[in-house]
């Protein structure tokens, strides 16, 4: 049976200014897959979470949501079954991890519902449980990112977008990011769209992985046949 295509991209254009961020990018990702955006600073690969999430202004191109074209609001988007996930952990610091937490969960009407989801996202996330009451701040820097993306998950979406779930967290800690983001994917079948520079860690989770350059996708394919055909080095070395 074919995985329904959840979310596509087409043919997007994006300018800042006099810069193109986006340059005729396409890409999608299908019901219960990890899909990789990788590339040099300056690719476009964040500004197509952006993109999905109504936070970068679109000049040309469609986004389908199973199939129909939507033009991304944020609210709305969440409401479809997206949450995203920006880099640099932007949690809370002066709310407590619960309500952190409940924040994830402000487009749900009913409070027992909240809790509920609340309840099951910590069964994910047990290292959180003791420190519910505590101020998000206070936490690790690991402890921080774990918290940003139990947020996301609480609104229970289809897809979740990662932007840069590593950064500026030490190796073993990486390790157990993405070790979490594989657990996510497995247990929730959930989709998992992630930009990500430290390519080891992402490509031993990923199924499917695109390549962009100068806001346009440059390959896309499997992680294995990406690197037999050496793409990351052509893109990231200028080799040819």
């Amino acid at each position: 049976m074919k995985t329904e295509i959840l979310l596509q991209l087409k043919d997007i254009r994006v300018h800042y200014g006099g810069v193109k961020a986006l340059d005729g990018a396409s890409v999608s990702i299908d019901e219960g897959e990890i899909v990789a955006l990788m590339g040099p600073n300056g690719a476009g690969k964040s500004t197509i979470l952006k993109v999905i999430f109504g936070l970068a202004p679109i000049d040309s191109g469609q986004v389908l949501w199973e199939g129909y074209r939507l033009k991304p609001v944020s609210y709305e988007v969440v409401e479809r079954g997206v949450s995203f996930v920006p880099q640099g952990r932007r949690i809370f610091h002066h709310l407590t991890v619960l309500e952190n937490l409940e924040i994830g969960g402000f487009n749900m009407r009913s409070n027992s519902g909240r809790k509920e989801r609340i309840a099951d996202v910590l069964g994910l996330f047990p290292a959180l449980k003791p420190r519910l009451k505590a101020k998000s701040g206070t936490l690790s820097g690991g402890q921080q990112q774990m918290l940003a993306i139990a947020r996301g998950l609480v609104p229970d979406p289809k897809v979740l977008l990662l932007d840069e779930p590593s950064l500026g967290l030490a190796p073993k800690i990486v390790k157990e990011v993405f070790e979490k983001i594989r657990e996510i994917n497995e247990r929730r079948k959930m989709a998992i769209l992630v930009v990500e520079h430290n390519l080891k860690s992402l490509l031993e989770i990923t199924k499917r992985a695109y390549v962009l350059d100068k806001g346009k996708v440059y390959a896309e394919g499997s992680p294995k046949g990406l690197i037999m055909g050496k793409v990351l080095e052509k893109v990231f070395l200028g080799k040819s």
